[in-house]
């Protein structure tokens, strides 16, 4: 198998040179059975599919205006279920840190008086929304 990382690139499948970690061992194994070849048609296929359906975005600033193919690899990240607990946990903690800020912000506004926010910004801004009715 072809190497297909810059040698700067991080690995997320490798703990080291020589060692590769333990969920991606069944992807490792199948990796050196894959010709590199057929791993380039598939990840040239994706990139077509992906142009011919739009999943592109634009850089903001960029001069260019160029569209850029969202980021893709056909070889599959793999979140063993102890990391995806932590991915998990601090979605969960930042949810809920957002929806009491706008609790708070459309409600008592205590934010507001302990000066952690400016009153100004949070209702003046052209996206704040009306509180919602009951």
């Amino acid at each position: 198998m072809a190497v297909l990382l810059a040698p700067q690139a991080f690995d997320e499948m490798t703990t080291d040179p020589t060692g590769v970690r333990a969920p991606y061992r069944r992807v490792d194994s199948w990796l050196h059975q894959v010709p590199s070849a057929l791993l380039a048609r598939r990840r040239d296929e994706a990139e077509r599919l992906f142009r011919t359906k739009g999943i592109t975005f634009a850089v903001y600033g960029d001069d260019s205006g160029a569209e850029r193919l969202i980021p893709f690899d056909v070889i599959p990240r793999i979140i063993a279920a102890d990391e995806w607990e932590v991915v998990r946990r601090g979605c969960v903690q930042r949810v809920t840190a957002l929806n009491r800020f706008l609790d708070d912000i459309y409600g008592p506004q205590e934010i507001l008086r302990a000066g952690s926010s400016r009153p100004r910004r949070s209702s003046t801004t052209r996206s704040t929304a009306p509180p919602p009715r009951a």
